[in-house]
């Protein structure tokens, strides 16, 4: 499945991250709340190709009793496989159009004196 493939699916655009670290596709599920979605709904990420910008969700079925960090989330109101990996902090805070939370703030943090 490619990064497009994905967005489209999701109706929304990957984090610039997703695209730039290898990590972002990771199956530890204290990684992102993303993460922790599609582990959720039985898939794992594999044969992640940064440069190709594609990769393979395999089935996999979480085991809730001995992982509950993995425990499936209420159902979502779509019918999509992928469902709940976006939007799950959507309307916690204002964020401008095309704004990249991934990316550093650029305030200069530097201490003076």
């Amino acid at each position: 499945m490619s990064f497009e493939d994905i967005e489209r699916i999701v109706g929304a655009r990957l984090p610039q991250s997703a695209f730039n670290h290898r990590a972002w596709w990771s199956n530890n599920p204290t990684n992102s709340v993303m993460t922790k979605a599609w582990l959720a709904a039985g898939f794992r990420s594999e044969e992640v190709d940064m440069i190709g910008r594609k990769l393979v969700f395999a089935r996999h079925l979480p085991n809730p009793v001995s992982d509950p960090a993995m425990a499936r989330p209420a159902a979502a109101s779509t019918t999509s496989p992928l469902a709940g990996l976006f939007g799950g902090l959507r309307g916690t805070i204002h964020v401008e159009p095309n704004t990249d939370l991934t990316q550093p703030v650029s305030i200069d943090w530097t201490v003076e004196g």
